[in-house]
């Protein structure tokens, strides 16, 4: 519905200067604090600050009220963790293989997950994820597991043969398949994470901002013919918010999974 809007909004930003369409620039504020230093401190940082906090603040009290009969923040967070254990880490790895890693799976799951979030929240309303640092540092965390966890099981030479020449090919199509393969353990594979998860919370903020700057506009500025698009623009937003949440929670999932996929792979004896 904001789609069919967009043209007449953006008609109307060049002729009366009303509107301001978002733009990449949303996810790089001006700096509060170091400005032009690798300490630099904007919006996105406290958000990201905030985001932790409020993540370990949760689970220290639930941790200290722990009780046998779990009450509902207990019984919440039971359910988010067994979740992660069973449906992500043993229905990949096993139950065996998956206890070493359900600590780094779950604390992905969780991190992602409270960064994405902070993007329907008032007053940040900018998921921490939606500048491609965090998510790298993320994805590098899972690249240095599965090479680590590969070489401790097989040894350099082993992870390097399991993962370059796959069995069961004509040798000739070696030299095809062994830098694709390169490639996918040294590029593709960290790639995936973080541009997935940091392209898909920058969309989700555009379209939020989209409406709801649409929905002001119209309300307030627009002329009277125009001021029942929005209604079209609030409903729009409301309705983009409810799958940003959605979204918040499938990411999360998607990495948490990928991550579970990768270290998996590179314990297995042949791909």
């Amino acid at each position: 519905m904001s789609t069919l809007a967009t043209p007449v909004l953006l008609a109307a930003s060049e002729s009366e200067g009303g509107f301001h369409a978002p733009s990449i620039a949303d996810f790089f504020p001006p700096a509060i604090l170091f400005e032009g230093t690798i300490f630099q401190i904007d919006r996105i940082w406290i958000i990201r600050v905030v985001a932790t906090i409020v993540l370990l603040a949760i689970f220290v009290f639930a941790a200290r009220r722990a009780r046998l009969v779990p009450g509902r923040l207990q019984n919440a967070i039971e359910m988010l963790i067994d979740f992660v254990r069973v449906q992500i880490v043993e229905e990949i790895m096993g139950k065996e293989t998956a206890r070493r890693f359900v600590p780094m799976i779950a604390t992905i799951f969780f991190a992602v997950l409270a960064f994405n979030i902070t993007s329907v929240i008032p007053f940040l309303n900018l998921a921490g994820t939606s500048r491609i640092g965090l998510p790298i540092v993320l994805a590098l965390w899972v690249f240095v597991t599965y090479w680590a966890v590969g070489i401790r099981k097989h040894g350099l030479g082993g992870y390097l043969k399991n993962n370059l020449f796959p069995p069961g090919i004509p040798w000739p199509i070696y030299l095809i398949v062994t830098p694709i393969e390169l490639l996918q353990i040294l590029i593709i594979r960290p790639a995936s994470l973080a541009i997935r998860l940091a392209a898909n919370m920058i969309a989700g903020h555009i379209m939020l901002v989209l409406c709801f700057a649409a929905t002001q506009y119209f309300v307030f500025e627009a002329v009277p013919a125009m001021k029942a698009f929005g209604a079209l623009t609030l409903v729009g937003g409301f309705a983009i918010t409810l799958f940003e949440i959605l979204v918040a929670f499938l990411q999360a999932y998607i990495f948490a999974l990928l991550a579970a996929v990768y270290i998996n792979m590179s314990l297995e004896e042949e791909h």
